[in-house]
């Protein structure tokens, strides 16, 4: 009895440290990212998302996508995407929205598009920011986004 008490405050403290560490990790890239420190960057979001930090794999998808710090990989970019948006990170979700319509990375598909992006803007605490920024997006001339716009009915 003792030694599975033992065993599970083992654990506990792992998984505990562990998502410690990724927050660090995190927040030491994303400063790196903000100065545009793309490499440096990268050697530190890359191991806070592939320990499940869904801000980090956001980031790492931003930098396949637009070949920051690594050369431009739309699969890579997706991958990363996909891994956030499905823990509900609207910014991943809306992009994700974004590579289904134009086909980037992925099979072009308005009916996962517009899924992608009824998710993004349908968030209680983030959602009406995201439909703002589409429709300041869109009012700049941003095709994918007057079509993101057309697919929600707005």
């Amino acid at each position: 009895m003792m030694k599975q008490l033992f065993l599970m405050l083992a654990l506990m403290f792992s998984m505990t440290v562990s998502s410690q560490d990724a927050e660090a990790l995190y927040n030491e890239g994303k400063a790196l990212y903000d100065a545009k420190d793309y490499v440096a960057a990268l050697a530190k979001l890359k191991p806070a998302a592939e320990k499940g930090h869904k801000k980090a794999q956001y980031r790492v998808g931003r930098c396949y996508d637009k070949g920051h710090g690594v050369e431009e990989n739309n699969q890579e970019a997706f991958k990363w995407y996909s891994k956030s948006a499905q823990q509900g990170y609207y910014k991943a979700e809306y992009q994700l929205a974004r590579a289904y319509i134009k086909g980037k990375g992925v099979t072009a598909d308005e009916k996962k598009a517009r899924s992608w992006v009824k998710k993004a803007v349908g968030g209680k605490k983030h959602g009406a920011e995201m439909l703002e920024e589409i429709k300041n997006d869109a009012a700049a001339g941003d095709k994918t986004d007057k079509r993101l716009l057309e697919l929600l009915g707005k």
